[in-house]
């Protein structure tokens, strides 16, 4: 592990993995970061609300001001709609994927420039509530020193999630990725973590990438999920803020997609 300045530990940066196909919800006319979701006011007009500002927003409630979006080759359609992101208050800027091998990969793209900074991660594809869960979990890193903080959200549906058991003072003990069955009821949305985290996650898909290159077998995409749990493997400190009364959408879904509107229709 590299050794981490603590004078840079109060700057935090978004990061945004934004690379994926969408072929759950194939064929889309945009890229599904874009999905219109609602309508929002500017300079007394109305426009289109894209799902990724609800994560722009939330973050930037929380003081999160830089953001890094990590793209795969066709999404140009992102940064021509969020532009240098002065338009949502925030500052972005975009960082592109090299191996398509899922999102861990993707956020470590950002390695070289978030490697001494505290780092606020959510899904741009996911709404959420409370509007304040970022500032919820950054409260709760601060006091807890966790090497890395997970906002979790209950779900019925968690063949679909990744799911997070832990222990009763909210560390976390194990991630299940898309159990068919599961006691657990709460899955992982969004995520702060600090220097420590972001060096195990680069140092662990190194080390898989030479495991993966030396194996006959098909590469397949990794979820961060499992990175996580094998930094609690590893001993690092997991811990979990749970919003209890929370709710999130992931319009990325079949499913998903059904229930905007049905939201909309009610």
């Amino acid at each position: 592990m590299s050794e981490t300045r603590p004078d840079l530990l109060h700057d935090i940066i978004g990061l945004i993995p934004a690379a994926g196909q969408a072929t759950r919800i194939a064929p889309l006319p945009c890229s599904k970061e874009l999905y219109p979701v609602g309508l929002r006011s500017e300079a007394g007009s109305v426009r289109p609300k894209v799902v990724c500002q609800d994560l722009l927003e939330k973050m930037a409630r929380a003081g999160i001001g830089k953001m890094y979006v990590v793209l795969r080759a066709g999404k140009w359609d992102i940064p021509a709609y969020l532009g240098d992101g002065s338009a949502f208050h925030v500052s972005v800027a975009y960082l592109m994927m090299r191996l398509p091998f899922g999102p861990p990969y993707s956020l470590d793209q950002a390695y070289p420039f978030v490697q001494n900074s505290l780092v606020a991660m959510g899904f741009p594809d996911i709404l959420i509530e409370p509007d304040d869960a970022f500032v919820h979990l950054r409260t709760r890193q601060t006091e807890t020193s966790a090497d890395i903080v997970l906002g979790l959200f209950p779900t019925n549906r968690p063949e679909t999630c990744d799911m997070v058991a832990t222990d009763p003072a909210g560390r976390a003990q194990q991630i299940f990725i898309k159990p068919t069955s599961t006691d657990v009821q709460d899955t992982w949305l969004i995520a702060v973590w600090t220097p420590t985290f972001t060096q195990f996650l680069h140092d662990h898909l190194a080390t898989t990438m030479t495991l993966a290159e030396a194996s006959p077998l098909p590469r397949r995409e990794m979820h961060v999920g499992e990175v996580i749990q094998a930094a609690i493997e590893a001993g690092l400190h997991v811990d979990t803020l749970q919003f209890r009364h929370g709710w999130y959408l992931d319009i990325g879904t079949p499913e998903g997609l059904a229930s905007l509107y049905r939201t909309r229709e009610s």
